[in-house]
């Protein structure tokens, strides 16, 4: 197979990841490369572990490099999500393919959906669709609809399908083949299959119920010893909920037209967001005050999410590739990665230029937000002093 990318989050990394890796191993990948969230995640939340702790975690697991896709592209839209996570894989010009779970396995399938977003024919379709309050993904998936039928524009209907759209749509002219692997067990936000396997979110809820040894036991050995060890330093898990005074704060000093920078669908949500922040006194109130069917809560709390880190619209670029973590194996690719902006050391970026300079230094302050929502609250400059997890030995 070459060598393998995953782009991912691992919130955290449980047996099905774990088995995607093993899976990619048995069909003779070379090496595997990770593109994962940092801090803050497309759900528009905090990650529940440390980036350093979830890169731990996958090479542990089975991954050889893990490589960091900054919070403006981690914490935004499926689509800009996935551009910044093939992104960062094609500029390190070693990766061949990227293998993605997805409930559908048929790539072809995938691959015409793909191209019917990027055509004249959905985009009029999409245009002449009626507005009757639904939200835009199921508009998006009607017009669809007009295009390839039914059957098709149903592929639209399930996460991991939406990102693998995405994902094709962002790798044509990258030179990398996409390969999609079925997903197995339980799927988002889903209660534990009957396999033992649980989602990343149902581990979340588990955690944040306080109950610690069942989420741990959906989790592979070696992600379960991290967790614990992040657990016991007051590391983790982090919760929005523990920064919601410190998220209002900031939230009520926005002037309305401060709110419609982040409102990137145009249809004024923005509006209802600072009408709730006047009334709601925490964020789960804040959330449902805005919410109608028409607009999905993961989108509000991207919003939400995005102007209180006061979050930029995501370059047309990723300036450099942060390294989080490598074994002998990784390190072997990281020599190979000639002329790549490879950011190794943070006292280093200053030499890949401005554009580098200054998202790292917003990357840090984002960190030092991130602290606030840990158990024990952390000081600032975690960003500047760590350095990437670095392991002996190679899978």
């Amino acid at each position: 197979m070459g060598v393998v990318g995953i782009i991912c989050e691992y919130n955290p990394l449980h047996m099905g990841h774990a088995g995607m890796l093993r899976l990619l191993r048995q069909q003779g990948a070379e090496a595997i490369v990770c593109a994962m969230s940092g801090n803050f995640v497309q759900r528009g939340e905090c990650a529940a572990v440390g980036k350093l702790a979830r890169a731990e975690m996958a090479l542990r697991c089975g991954a050889d490099l893990v490589l960091e896709i900054p919070t403006p592209w981690a914490a935004a839209t499926a689509e800009t999500f996935a551009a910044g996570g093939v992104e960062v894989l094609r500029r390190t010009g070693v990766v061949d393919q990227l293998a993605f779970g997805a409930e559908c396995a048929d790539t072809a399938a995938l691959q015409a959906v793909a191209e019917a977003l990027d055509s004249d024919a959905f985009r009029a379709a999409l245009h002449a669709e009626k507005d009757g309050g639904e939200t835009f993904a199921a508009r998006r998936q009607q017009a669809v609809a007009a295009v390839l039928g039914p059957e098709r524009a149903a592929l639209l209907s399930t996460p991991n399908n939406i990102l693998a759209v995405e994902y094709l749509r962002c790798l044509r002219g990258a030179g990398i083949t996409p390969v999609a692997v079925p997903r197995q067990g339980a799927g988002h936000d889903a209660l534990p299959a009957a396999d033992g396997t649980a989602s990343a979110s149902h581990v979340r809820e588990l955690l944040r119920a306080g109950k610690t040894e069942e989420a741990l036991a959906y989790l592979p050995p070696a992600a379960a010893q991290i967790l614990r060890r992040e657990m016991d330093a007051g590391r983790a898990p982090a919760d929005m909920r523990r920064g919601q005074r410190a998220i209002l704060a900031r939230l009520r000093r926005m002037e309305e037209e401060e709110w419609a920078r982040y409102d990137g669908g145009g249809e004024g949500l923005y509006h209802r967001l600072y009408q709730a922040v006047r009334e709601a006194t925490g964020l789960q109130e804040l959330l449902e005050r805005a919410g109608t069917k028409r607009y999905p809560m993961a989108r509000l709390r991207r919003m939400v999410l995005a102007a209180w880190l006061e979050l930029p619209a995501a370059p047309a670029q990723v300036p450099y590739l942060r390294l989080l973590g490598a074994n002998e194996t990784g390190r072997r690719l990281l020599r190979r990665m000639k002329g790549a902006p490879v950011l190794t050391k943070a006292a280093d970026v200053a030499a890949l230029g401005a554009p580098a300079a200054e998202l790292f230094r917003q990357e840090s302050a984002w960190s030092d937000q991130y602290a606030l929502l840990c158990p024990q609250v952390l000081p600032c400059g975690e960003d500047w002093r760590t350095t990437p997890i670095l392991l002996s030995g190679e899978k």
